[in-house]
């Protein structure tokens, strides 16, 4: 034990004599995890949809007797997607070969059907397979559900229109055709007249009846206004811009400082650390007798897991006293210090372990740094792809430790609950550990020759 505490001690040296190089390993994955938080939380929210246009809307079009000017309702709604206008054929090439999300179709006689207010006009949609289709036809539908909020209101007061010329009676206008209508009003004073002339009893009765009929048919038309608007509005909704938290402060944020930091610190450092053994002609005297292959692997993954504590909770501690600064309700991580550093210690060994695999798989250090920093990369970004989008993806990144250990710190940082996910996210790590441990022990024979 008091060999691999020596041994452990001459790498925390080596790595103190680059302060430099610890610098830029520390403030890089920071920097990347801002980046990475940023892309993530805006990639999804303005798709770029190609909008094809085969009615040939006019500037202004006039629905339920308000005019409305088609182009800044559209520049209104693009808040939730980037509208292209494109011919049928750019579009469905530019869809083809990835260039848009998705195509809005807008068909041959949309605007008159608007207009008339019979039937309800259709757009078509058309998305890739797979990907990133499902958040593309969400955000239309939240485009389209602005469009219909916008156009609401004009149904609504046009329907009006017919309901007080019920009422008022008056001249109005259906698909183009003028009618007259005596409304509720003069037809119960026709009545009311009729059943004050009229010499025949039953007449009279049957005046008095549609009489009540009319007054009830007032009443109840009266309220129709608040009625209807109530009906097309059951839920409404208010908005507080300023209850959370700055998404630099977010959860997801810190639990990708804290992850992308590991992810490229632990496995640059562990990959490069056991191959400067062979480097340095070291490892052939430890392997006669001094430490064994077994224990050099284990001083590797502790030395990234100690590092991985030591930088991990200085993140933390930055994160916490910036939400303390900020007034940020649970963004303080102080109760939850406990949980966390047990995360970066497990994961710091799981990103360890397979920094070693790494380097002994490349031998050299000047090549297993950079064979880390390439094969970590693109594994960080498969763990960054949301669940779904591509099912294989989703798969190698679970081998990785990137998105459990991303897991791990968010649960223990903000999870009122977070036993469940935090038992299966070390069960993960542990797990990795000991697989990417026992490759690199298997391999450890090539750096003897």
């Amino acid at each position: 034990m008091s060999r691999i505490r020596l041994l452990l001690r001459k790498d925390m040296r080596i790595l103190g004599r680059s302060p430099v190089l610890v610098a830029a390993l520390i403030v890089y994955p920071l920097v990347f995890a801002a980046l990475v938080g940023a892309v993530v939380r805006y990639a999804g929210d303005r798709p770029t949809i190609a909008f094809v246009d085969l009615d040939r809307l006019p500037e202004e079009l006039t629905v339920g007797g308000q005019t409305f000017n088609v182009a800044e309702v559209l520049d209104q709604v693009n808040e939730n997607a980037e509208l292209v206008p494109m011919d049928p054929e750019e579009a469905d090439r530019k869809l083809a070969n990835g260039e848009v999300n998705a195509e809005i179709i807008v068909p041959r006689g949309f605007a008159s059907r608007l207009r008339g207010m019979v039937e309800s006009p259709q757009l078509e949609l058309k998305t890739a397979r797979g990907g990133v289709a499902t958040r593309v036809e969400q955000q239309t539908q939240a485009l389209v559900y602005e469009l219909n909020q916008r156009l609401q209101e004009a149904y609504i007061d046009a329907n009006l229109q017919y309901v007080r010329l019920i009422v008022e009676g008056g001249t109005g206008t259906f698909l183009g055709d003028e009618f007259d209508v005596v409304g509720l009003q003069r037809a119960g004073e026709l009545l009311t007249e009729i059943e004050q002339t009229t010499k025949d009893p039953e007449i009279a009765a049957r005046a008095q009846e549609l009489t009540n009929f009319v007054r009830q048919a007032q009443l109840a038309l009266g309220a129709s206004d608040e009625s209807l608007r109530a009906t097309a509005n059951p839920i409404t909704l208010e908005v507080d811009t300023q209850a959370g938290r700055s998404w630099l402060l977010s959860a997801q944020l810190q639990a990708y400082a804290l992850a992308l930091t590991l992810a490229f610190i632990c496995v640059l450092l562990a990959a490069a650390a056991i191959a400067s053994e062979r480097d340095e002609n070291v490892i052939g005297r430890l392997a006669r007798g001094l430490v064994g292959l077994t224990s050099l692997v284990v001083v590797k993954v502790v030395l990234a897991a100690l590092v991985a504590v030591v930088l991990g909770l200085v993140i933390a501690l930055v994160f916490g006293v910036l939400a303390t600064v900020t007034d940020v309700t649970g963004g303080e991580p102080w109760s939850r210090l406990p949980l966390l550093a047990l995360g970066l210690v497990i994961a710091g060994a799981a990103f360890g372990a397979f920094g070693v695999l790494v380097g002994v798989v490349a031998r050299e250090a000047r090549t297993a740094v950079l064979v880390a920093f390439l094969v970590a990369l693109p594994l960080v970004f498969l763990g960054l792809l949301p669940e779904g989008t591509v099912q294989v993806a989703h798969v190698i990144s679970k081998a990785f430790p990137f998105s459990h250990a991303v897991d791990f710190f968010q649960s223990s940082l903000y999870d009122n609950d977070p036993w469940s996910t935090l038992a299966r996210e070390a069960a993960w790590l542990v797990g990795l550990t000991a697989a990417f441990g026992a490759a690199a022990r298997l391999g450890m024979r090539r750096l003897l020759a």
